[in-house]
């Protein structure tokens, strides 16, 4: 069941490149985004990369390192999304995984995380975190 909302963030995309893989090539992107988890201020650089499948949605994998003011936490994820037609923006919806020992955040490892991320035309980004109870 989806729960309680973890936190928000949003950045821009601050590099991107093409790699090749096994079924066509992979956009690799990296953004930095500020918000905050649980109610702690963050800030955010991660990368991931996406591909196109042959329906036209998008399969992308990431990962991320979150510092505050207590420590880091870092994070590994995976979703689903599409294209929005603006440019490079696209919007994907999957979950991800953190790791952290910053007291205030410590929840985060005990539970898988849902999340909405979406990318504009311009590069700039935004992110929703729920928890998954």
């Amino acid at each position: 069941m989806l729960g309680d909302k973890l936190g928000e963030e949003s950045g821009q995309v601050i590099g991107t490149r093409v790699l090749p893989g096994d079924a066509g090539p992979r956009m690799e992107t990296t953004i930095q985004m500020q918000g905050n988890l649980l109610g702690v201020d963050t800030a955010d650089t991660a990368t991931y990369w996406s591909m196109l499948r042959s329906d036209g949605t998008l399969y992308g994998e990431g990962t991320g390192i979150v510092m505050t003011a207590e420590g880091p936490a870092t994070w590994k994820g995976a979703g689903v999304g599409q294209p929005t037609g603006e440019g490079m923006g696209a919007s994907f919806r999957g979950a991800i995984y953190f790791e952290t020992q910053a007291p205030s955040l410590e929840r985060l490892n005990r539970c898988a995380a849902l999340y909405e991320f979406s990318v504009d035309g311009d590069g700039k980004c935004r992110t929703e975190v729920w928890a998954w109870t």
